[in-house]
């Protein structure tokens, strides 16, 4: 009996307050009708959330430990909406309401849900407990609340990448999501608030990528726990506070890519537990001092970016240091790449690219076990026989170098290489031989001297393959197919000739595919249709021939272009820059940065022999941004169905034989900026209105047979309105109105007499009406 009446007592007190209960379960309605969401759904995040449950055992909560209370302390609440996905959902900041109700909470991750408008601040007042909160990854706007900085408990705070159209999130999630669903841009902003001092627990605090002006204020000084500060990809201007040094328990300092100026302050060298300092893009000037490699805890650093801030290259490095990671991007060494590196053993990260080092690819640098070794853009010239000892790299980038000769066979022993890029060198032979069940992924063998037929010697992992401006010469090879997950190929200037393949469209995979500027012969097939995924095709300045296909319009990608990070080639240029795929893009050849590649839909099929007409179908590639079909011999008129292309900004139609008018369909066009018609056959009245009326440049409307308009200063015969008769009309109605200026009577048996005369009596049909065109000039009506 006495059991059973403490289990009735005990029991209870086991079980969450009913009060947070009802509140959690008012937040789950509240997400679900903000997000569309299904509580039915089994990867709904939220599913074990229900009425007959005890909280404490639901998914994402936990609960005090203690014996007499099970108040709910902690909710893990990221990622219940994918920032990611194809359609992406913001929720209004005001589903937290119901949380603020727990003011028992002392961690609170609401990271990476698509949360916009402004961080609820009188909320936030109520969770006094709070230690832990991450509101990373969202779409908050305007300032940090007051309230926010009253919470005296706070160790942990983050506010990152709030900045839908800040750096990270372009490269991240691209600015394709912004475009197809025009979202709201929002964004922290403003001076970062004084009152920061007085989280004076604050151990980890980080602003990265918002909006956030002025200096750093030097209330942070006074935050004597705090060990990460990262206030990278901001707007912060001035100096770094020279007193920076007084921070002692800092292990992570992150100021990058602002517009800080000045030096490195020397108290820097005070920091006796800094692991990680990340400088790099800011205004900074002067030298690199050499005492920051006597910071023995130092693991991780990241200077340079701008060319103010410079190395010297007179000094004498002994690091007490070991770096893991070391990027001196663009600081402006000379000479051989340093010594002083090979003592670094714990190196898996280095960055010396945009600099001035010459001489040979070090053969220590080879046997270090380095995981990611980024040299593009020196004066290298010599690329070692052994550099396939370097066994645990997977992202090796040479290019923009003077390497020359025959690429080193034993590359393509480093079985865990990800990323290759070679481009931009004097590399001659043949292309090396990879296993095909190597790793890897990306290569970029691009503007060398390599000759032969087009190589297919690649991994099948592989994704992207640049092999544009060399001498490879021959038809495409079938064994391309065996490259079954490739993504992105391009093989522009180089020798290649026969005709397009039929089985080159056999690979579903393929989203761009540059063939620019070869000897390629013979129609466009109608299985390039069956490029479900194609995006970009650049097949300009070859030998083709026939009508272009009217299959173009089935072109998937073309019509709606993607709008997520799906593929792993996503991931790599994201994290690393790539070479730039090289487009005529808007009358010149421009580079496309892989970071944002995934934003663009192109079409070029100019200097051809392609005639015929342009099919209609065409005008359903909604998500193309270039179409460019000039110099070759395509007739009659231009579909009128070009007026759907939305998201175009560049039609070229040039130097081909087309006729009729240019039709009224184009004013709908709200992103043309380039619009080019000449030496064609076109005639009548350019269309005004929307875009139209900006594309004024007569160069791109000469040499056509009767064009007129106010873009050109040509102005147009006079177009009578349809309430005006016009010339012949007044002569046919003379019998009923004319005549009533000479007489009623006159007019009256003037017209008895004609009908009489006929022999027949019955009312005769008007005169045929007809247009007659002025060829004066006039005023434009």
């Amino acid at each position: 009996m006495y059991a059973l009446f403490m289990m009735f007592f005990i029991i209870p007190s086991l079980c969450c307050p009913e009060d947070q209960k009802q509140v959690l379960l008012q937040f789950k309605s509240l997400f679900i009708k903000a997000t569309n969401s299904s509580s039915e759904d089994p990867f709904f995040a939220l599913t074990s959330w229900n009425g007959s449950s005890d909280c404490c055992k639901w998914d994402r909560v936990m609960c005090s430990s203690q014996s007499n209370s099970r108040a709910v302390i902690a909710l893990y609440l990221d990622s219940l909406v994918s920032i990611s996905s194809s359609e992406p959902i913001l929720v209004d900041s005001m589903v937290l309401a119901p949380l603020f109700q727990v003011k028992s909470l002392i961690y609170l991750d609401i990271y990476s849900n698509n949360l916009h408008g402004k961080i609820p601040g009188k909320g936030f007042a109520n969770l006094s407990k709070l230690v832990h909160l991450d509101m990373l990854l969202n779409n908050f706007k305007g300032s940090i609340p007051p309230q926010i900085f009253h919470l005296k408990n706070l160790q942990y705070l983050d506010l990152s990448s709030n900045a839908l159209n800040g750096n990270l999130i372009q490269e991240m999630f691209s600015l394709q999501n912004m475009r197809v669903l025009k979202l709201e841009l929002n964004f922290l902003e403003g001076n970062i608030p004084e009152e920061i001092g007085n989280l004076r627990k604050l151990q980890q605090l980080s602003l990265r990528s918002n909006k956030f002006v002025g200096e750093i204020p030097s209330s942070i000084l006074s935050l004597k726990d705090l060990k990460e500060l990262d206030l990278g990809d901001n707007l912060l201007i001035m100096e770094i506070p020279v007193e920076i040094g007084d921070l002692t328990n800092i292990t992570t300092l992150a100021l990058s890519d602002n517009k800080l100026s000045g030096g490195i302050p020397s108290s820097i060298q005070k920091l006796s537990k800094l692991e990680t300092l990340q400088l790099q893009n800011n205004l900074l000037s002067g030298k690199i001092p050499s005492w920051l490699f006597d910071i023995k805890s130092l693991k991780n650093l990241f200077l340079g970016g701008n060319k103010n801030l410079t190395w010297n290259n007179t000094a004498k490095i002994v690091p007490k240091c070991m770096l893991s990671e070391l990027s001196l991007l663009s600081c402006g060494l000379a000479g051989t790449i340093p010594d002083w590196l090979s003592t670094q053993k714990s190196l898996v990260y280095l960055d010396l690219s945009k600099n001035k080092l010459e001489g040979p690819f070090p053969l220590w640098l080879a046997e270090m076990e380095i995981g990611n070794i980024f040299l593009s853009d020196n004066q290298l010239s010599e690329l070692p026989e052994n550099v396939g000892d370097a066994s645990k790299l997977m992202i090796l980038m040479l290019a923009g170098n003077n390497f020359s000769g025959k690429i080193p066979a034993s590359i393509t022993n480093i079985y865990r290489l990800l990323l290759l890029d070679l481009a931009r060198n004097r590399f001659t032979g043949n292309s090396p031989v990879f296993a095909p069940d190597a790793l890897l992924a990306v290569t970029d063998l691009s503007y060398n001297e390599l000759s032969g037929e087009v190589p297919v010697t690649f991994s099948q992992e592989t994704r992207i393959l640049f092999l544009g401006n060399n001498n490879f010469s021959g038809n495409l090879p079938r064994n391309l197919t065996n490259l079954s997950k490739l993504e992105q190929l391009d093989l522009h200037d180089n020798k290649i000739s026969g005709e397009l393949p039929r089985f080159l469209f056999q690979i579903s995979t393929l989203q761009i595919l540059s063939l620019s500027n070869n000897s390629l012969q013979g129609s466009i097939p109608d299985e390039i249709a069956n490029l479900t995924s194609l995006r970009i095709l650049d097949v300009s300045n070859n030998n083709l021939t026939g009508e272009i296909p009217v299959k173009f319009g089935n072109m998937v990608a073309m019509i709606e272009t993607p709008n997520t990070l799906s593929t792993i080639s996503d991931m790599f240029t994201f994290l690393v820059e790539i070479n730039d795929l090289v487009v005529n893009w808007k009358k010149s050849k421009q580079g496309l940065s892989s970071h944002s590649l995934d934003i663009y839909s192109l079409l070029d099929l100019s200097k051809n022999k392609l005639y015929g007409e342009i099919p209609n179908s065409l005008g359903s590639l909604n998500g193309l941004k270039l179409l460019n079909i000039s110099y070759n011999n395509i007739s009659g008129n231009i579909p009128a169905s070009f007026g759907n292309l939305e998201s175009l900004e560049s039609l070229d139609l040039s130097h081909n034989q087309l006729s009729g008018q240019i039709p009224e369909t184009l004013v709908n066009l709200q992103q043309l900026t380039n619009l080019d018609v000449s030496n064609n056959k076109l005639e009548g009245k350019i269309p005004v209105g929307g875009q139209m009326d900006t594309m004024d440049n007569p160069s791109y409307y000469a040499n056509n047979s009767g064009l007129c308009g106010m873009q050109i200063s040509n102005p147009c015969p006079i177009e009578m309105s349809p309430a005006m008769p016009q010339e012949d009309e007044k002569i046919a109605a003379w019998f009923s109105w004319e005549g009533v200026g000479i007489g009623y009577s006159v007019g009256f048996f003037s017209t008895v007499l004609i009908i009489f005369s006929t022999g027949y009596f019955h009312v005769a049909p008007p005169p045929r009406r007809r247009r007659r065109r002025l060829n004066g000039l006039s005023s434009i009506p």
